[in-house]
């Protein structure tokens, strides 16, 4: 089983998109997947995913709304064999964290191609809708690496 962690700031917008899509995606490949998210930043702790996560997920029939926010910890890098992070900021913060080249190698950024997944949290409804079409396509890309 491949366990993933996906990282943004505050785990309310970006990140709880990237879980959904990708324990979805896993669903419906048959693929054997832990999948959480987590913020750099612990200021939505508790919280469910903003209400425009979870209506541009619903738009495309996945329900994230039982998520709830959390912080990274360092005994996330013992947990998950992928760190998946949202923007270079994030990346920075945790690899901040790592102890060596091992807990170093878990970590990547979301999208595959090097861009940084934008957070949608200051504008409107086409912010959400364009990260989750972003992040729909890197987590295939994930999935297709992990489980080709």
């Amino acid at each position: 089983m491949k366990q993933y962690l996906v990282v943004c700031l505050g785990n309310i917008c970006r990140s709880p998109i990237g879980e959904g899509w990708l324990r979805h995606d896993a669903m419906v490949r048959g693929c054997r997947v832990k999948v959480d998210s987590a913020g750099t930043s612990g200021y939505h702790a508790g919280d469910a995913p903003d209400r425009r996560s979870v209506s541009t997920m619903r738009a495309v029939g996945i329900d994230i709304s039982n998520q709830r926010s959390r912080k990274f910890v360092r005994s996330d890098f013992q947990h998950f064999d992928r760190i998946l992070v949202m923007d270079r900021a994030n990346l920075r913060d945790v690899l901040g964290m790592a102890r060596g080249a091992e807990e170093e190698a878990k970590v990547a950024l979301f999208d595959p191609t090097g861009a940084e997944v934008p957070d949608p949290y200051y504008g409107g409804q086409d912010g959400f809708a364009q990260v989750r079409e972003q992040v729909r396509l890197a987590a295939q890309h994930w999935l297709d690496l992990d489980f080709a």
